[in-house]
């Protein structure tokens, strides 16, 4: 079925609003039919692939897993090896090296304690160092360090449930960019026609010039609106691609309208949602890791047991390396630091603090998030099941003053604004049906849902 304004079957006007939508989807189909249309799943996968917020959030989740090899490093024995040659005359320090050399002789005749002469010596030493106890310092570095990767990924997820929700939000906006095209369209076809028939009723002597003037001024605005509709395409069409990261949509691939992207929105007051929003989690994660820092600063004040192990090799001329070894346990306490444990503590403990009370705002401010998201939704709804009724009528409105119009009852005047009101109701109609479904959208940002329904692949 066509829709057609001013054919000689005015009666062709009273049909079912979804036959118009049914209109509206095959006209931009006709559209696209020469290329292959994108999908919103295939933006939102694109950008999950290529915005580089994204990209670089996920960059830091990988910094944030060396953390934790880092902080577990503390785990396992420390080796270290090292290098010297040293040159002196210092009795004592030139007896020690000839006696390392295995080289010290007192019953030679030269030998003289007070004064040794030069003596030069080469020591290659390899040392292991084992932290045996302290207190759990370093099993409180190393949950700290999970629960700081934990967090930056839920930062990355977060990003992620923003990203989904604006991709969306600018897909959308270029469907009702496509469907205002539309509308104009039809508002554009049916000027011409009933231009037309001023026309002719004025040749005929039933209407007077200024209808057909009145007619044709408004004609050129409807396709200045025309031309606006068309820039608004475009527009939506970069901004749309500013969010995914690069030129992906086209106008080759435009999209197309769905069959239904209206759905009443779930409205159940379920603030145990938030709990499911990664910044909530993050913040979370951040004031647990917190904890445990204070935890581990505080225990810097107690003593450590470390274990340690050195082989050193010692030569005077190159030729020859005696070798040595020495093993320990060594116990160490600070008792007095000049206040730095003691300030370290307290600076510990305020930034825990501090991040329990970025939690309970992060909290407040995502439950008002849901609150403001839900009353979005449900407004959204009711705004368009008043505004599809309306389309029928001005519809219906606009059928009658045709015919009436036709039969030299109604006025210009009459038939401008009832064509002016259908295009306005229409239009209407077409943000109300795409304000919803991004507000269903953001509903389900608030809830922290979007971003477990797509994975990067």
């Amino acid at each position: 079925m066509k829709l057609d304004l001013m054919s000689d079957s005015c009666v062709r006007f009273v049909r079912p609003i979804s036959i118009l939508w049914a209109c509206l989807t095959f006209s931009l189909i006709l559209l696209n039919s020469h290329a292959e249309a994108v999908t919103l799943e295939e933006c939102i996968r694109e950008a999950l692939r290529r915005n580089p917020d994204a990209n670089a959030a996920a960059i830091r989740v990988e910094a944030a897993r060396a953390m934790i090899s880092e902080a577990d490093s503390a785990y396992f024995p420390q080796l270290s090896v090292a290098g010297g040659y040293v040159v002196t005359d210092n009795p004592t320090q030139a007896f020690m090296m000839q006696l390392n050399q295995r080289n010290l002789d007192i019953m030679a005749p030269a030998f003289d304690p007070n004064d040794p002469g030069n003596t030069d010596n080469l020591r290659l030493s390899a040392e292991l160092k084992y932290r045996i106890y302290d207190f759990g310092q370093r099993k409180m570095m190393s949950e700290s360090a999970a629960l700081g990767a934990d967090a930056v990924n839920l930062q990355l997820a977060a990003i992620r449930n923003e990203l989904i929700y604006q991709i969306t939000r600018g897909y959308f906006s270029i469907l009702q960019a496509l469907d205002y095209v539309t509308v104009q369209q039809e508002t554009i076809r049916s000027f011409e026609e009933s231009l037309q028939v001023a026309r002719d009723n004025y040749k005929a002597g039933t209407v007077i010039k200024t209808d057909v003037l009145n007619l044709e001024v408004a004609l050129v605005q409807a396709r200045e609106d025309l031309i606006r509709a068309r820039n608004s395409v475009d527009l939506a069409i970069v901004a749309l691609n500013t969010a995914i990261g690069y030129d992906f949509v086209t106008r080759e691939s435009l999209p197309v309208p769905e069959e239904n992207v209206s759905t009443p929105p779930v409205m159940e007051q379920d603030f145990d949602a938030i709990e499911n929003r990664p910044e909530l989690q993050v913040v979370q994660k951040m004031s647990q890791a917190k904890e445990l820092l204070y935890i581990k600063v505080k225990r810097q004040n107690y003593p450590v047991l470390n274990a340690y192990g050195t082989y050193d090799l010692d030569s005077g001329n190159l030729d020859s390396f005696e070798g040595s070894y020495t093993v320990g346990l060594r116990a160490e306490w600070d008792i007095f630091t000049g206040f730095r444990n003691s300030s370290a503590t307290r600076k510990a403990e305020a930034e825990w603090r501090a991040a329990q009370q970025d939690e309970e705002n992060v909290r407040i401010k995502i439950k008002q998030d849901l609150r403001s998201a839900r009353i979005q939704a449900a407004e959204s709804w009711q705004r368009l099941e008043t505004i599809r009724k309306s389309v029928e009528s001005a519809l219906e409105s606009l059928r009658i003053t045709q015919v009436r119009y036709r039969e030299g009852v109604a006025g210009i005047t009459d038939l401008l604004t009832a064509q002016v009101g259908l295009t306005a109701t229409r239009t209407r109609s077409v943000a109300a049906l795409y304000d919803h479904a991004v507000a269903v959208s953001n509903l389900q940002r608030a809830r922290g849902e979007l971003y477990t329904l797509y994975s990067v692949q």
